[in-house]
């Protein structure tokens, strides 16, 4: 009897050590299935989704994408347009790459920029690039037509504007081919065509800064605004572009801006992107165009070298506003009342407080309202 007591102690615990075994060997083999499952869960997510339509996340890389759906971008494309990235088809140095004047297979002339692929922060600029000029609809801003992505190879595809850029009429009378012919002669701007070009800019500005989200361009100057055919101004490169809440300022952490262009509080270390950042380097920007002398080089008055924004000032101080103007203009029939007050909008605009200078939108108002 007790061999049959002990016989069954044996039998039972050999029972219970297969059936916890058992019960242990599956619960591994679940944990092992999850694991697995997981895996490749944490993979399909790490995979970016395509998508035909311009994407609000533009990081989207291996891509292309245009307005008009005629209009095919591929790199093959681009690079045949481009005779492969000729330096005879470079018409423009923009933001982080070079630009090129292009003409695809279907006939259309268009500008191309080409980021260069270790620019610093280069794909982060393109896609701001992307997420600002897609939205915007105004006569003096350029318009985006597409673009085409793959690794680190990014390409912007916009407008072709006919002129070239304000820099180049004011700074580059004429361009000598490397077979030493002038190829283009640019006659000096009229005062008249000048204040149109600035008056475009301010109409541009003014709309961008009264988004219901505004857009602070943080980068105006003589070559990011190009000129059509009837010399009317368009805003380009928004590769620095931020937009903001309508209510507050924004802090940046980058370097942004041109030397010359710059507002003193950028100077000082205070990097905050808001609407008079972009009023100040208008104001600069007003001030090259009348006198056709680049904000980044001194000015001589008297025995003293001043930055363009104090020559500005004094000249202004001393009744001297005429004498400010582009020796190349000619100032017969010119209305020295008009000079004053463009003077005193550009000074408004340059005002060493942000508090000081006005929104675009009274700097428009002023303008619509000065006699030439």
């Amino acid at each position: 009897m007790a061999i049959d007591h002990t016989f069954v102690a044996i039998l039972s615990a050999f029972a219970s050590f297969f059936v916890v075994s058992l019960i242990l060997a599956i619960i591994i083999l679940l944990c092992q299935r999850h694991n697995s499952s997981k895996t490749r869960t944490n993979v399909v997510r790490t995979r970016p989704a395509p998508n035909p339509n311009l994407s609000h996340s533009v990081s989207l890389v291996d891509a292309s994408w245009s307005f008009d759906p005629s209009l095919k971008i591929s790199m093959e494309e681009l690079a045949r347009a481009t005779d492969n990235f000729s330096s005879h088809l470079i018409v423009g140095d923009g933001s982080f790459g070079l630009v090129y004047k292009a003409r695809l297979s279907s006939g259309v002339l268009v500008a191309v920029k080409k980021l260069s692929p270790d620019a610093f922060q280069g794909f982060r600029e393109f896609t701001a690039e992307m997420e600002t000029l897609s939205k915007l609809r105004h006569h003096n801003i350029v318009k985006i037509l597409g673009y085409w992505a793959s690794g680190p190879e990014r390409l912007l595809v916009y407008e072709f504007i006919e002129k070239g850029s304000l820099d180049q009429w004011l700074h580059e009378p004429s361009f000598v081919n490397d077979d030493g012919i002038n190829d283009v002669v640019r006659l000096p701007l009229s005062w008249e065509t000048r204040v149109k070009i600035v008056k475009g800019v301010a109409h541009g500005l003014c709309y961008l800064h009264g988004l219901e989200n505004p857009v602070i361009h943080r980068d105006i100057k003589a070559s990011n605004i190009l000129l059509d055919s009837e010399f009317e101004a368009h805003i380009a490169d928004f590769g620095l572009a931020r937009r903001i809440n309508s209510l507050h300022s924004h802090v940046s952490t980058q370097f942004a801006g041109t030397i010359g262009y710059m507002p003193p509080e950028y100077r000082d270390g205070l990097n905050v992107v808001n609407k008079k950042v972009d009023v100040y380097s208008f104001g600069v920007l007003m001030l090259e165009t009348m006198s056709g002398q680049r904000p980044n080089l001194p000015k001589k008055l008297g025995q003293k070298d001043f930055g363009i924004v104090q020559w500005a000032r004094k000249m202004k101080e001393q009744n001297d506003e005429m004498e400010m103007i582009d020796v190349n203009i000619s100032k017969e029939g010119l209305r020295e009342e008009s000079v004053k007050e463009y003077v005193r909008i550009a000074c408004m605009c340059i005002g060493e407080l942000q508090k000081e200078r006005p929104e675009m939108s009274h700097v428009v108002q002023l303008f619509d309202s000065m006699l030439l």
